[in-house]
């Protein structure tokens, strides 16, 4: 997700800046869009930090630039994190004050920082978080989906065939479930979702939240789909997407709809479903349910 200063706001008096901040790795959550969207502590902790560690330099000097802070910054991104590990050790070792950053967000959360978090964390280094904003949550929050319990699986695979594997094992998924998708991928993500979890089960397709185009779609898997899928406009930005969990099913449908998948890979549609239902006792209909996607008709 990245920054976008639309709102001009004043730094806060902070007396935190003012403090020296005890040794240790500081994982700090920045704005996801609006930039007044951080805490007064978070603010005083990159004030105060010894070095900042950040995805990018350039994406990151926005916010500080916007709240008059120098520090002194360094690239963490997922192509140099192994080789910052032991640099990092050693000046957690001289006693630095670290800041973690990532472009926009929580830190780790789908971003780069965990080989470094687990690092300090094993040889033994004070880890503090500063939390606050993250997509995943301020998206759950306003989806109208139930999301009392959910599980959160990040970005899909790129390529079709990945992508449409992990959505199937995630077909009878109970949860609420919750991914990250790029301007690139999510037309062709959504028509995936609509194959797989079915027209009907529904969805939310919440965009560039806390930006001028902040906009969050609810509905029928089909009917989301094919929204965005007419409007070049609405494909634009950094998108969550929440598919509902699936209806309860029984042990039986469930391990008949897994072997009508395996067997979908050696035989047509039709004779698979003949075949699972025979195993299973499970008719054909309820088994055809939802696995639109899986084999090949006669």
């Amino acid at each position: 997700m990245k920054l976008s200063s639309e709102a001009a706001v004043t730094a806060p008096d902070d007396s935190v800046s003012n403090r020296t901040l005890e040794p240790g790795l500081y994982v700090v959550a920045t704005p996801i869009g609006h930039l007044s969207d951080i805490s007064a502590r978070a603010l005083g902790v990159l004030r105060a930090a010894t070095e900042i560690l950040c995805e990018d330099t350039r994406t990151s000097n926005v916010l500080l630039r916007h709240y008059g802070i120098q520090a002194k910054l360094s690239a963490l991104h997922n192509f140099n994190e192994s080789q910052k590990i032991q640099s990092t050790l050693k000046k957690l070792e001289l006693g630095q004050a670290l800041a973690l950053i990532s472009d926009a967000g929580t830190p780790l959360i789908s971003d780069p920082g965990y080989s470094i978090v687990a690092a300090a964390r094993a040889a033994g280094f004070t880890i503090r978080a500063v939390p606050g904003p993250c997509a995943l949550i301020a998206a759950v929050s306003i989806c109208g989906l139930p999301c009392e319990r959910f599980c959160f699986e990040g970005f899909l695979p790129a390529n079709s065939k990945g992508r449409r594997d992990q959505l199937l094992a995630l077909q009878d998924e109970p949860r609420s479930i919750v991914f990250y998708e790029s301007t690139h991928r999510i037309v062709e993500m959504l028509a995936d979702v609509v194959a797989i979890f079915g027209a009907e089960r529904p969805i939310s397709v919440v965009k560039e939240i806390t930006k001028h185009f902040e906009n969050c779609f609810t509905g029928a898997a089909s009917l989301v789909a094919e929204k965005l899928a007419l409007d070049p406009n609405l494909q634009r930005g950094e998108f969550v997407v929440i598919v509902q969990g699936a209806p309860a099913k029984s042990d039986a449908e469930i391990q008949a709809r897994r072997t009508f998948v395996i067997l979908c890979e050696s035989m047509t549609k039709s004779q698979a479903a003949k075949l699972a239902a025979k195993l299973t006792g499970v008719s054909r209909r309820l088994i055809y349910a939802g696995t639109e996607n899986a084999g090949t008709e006669e």
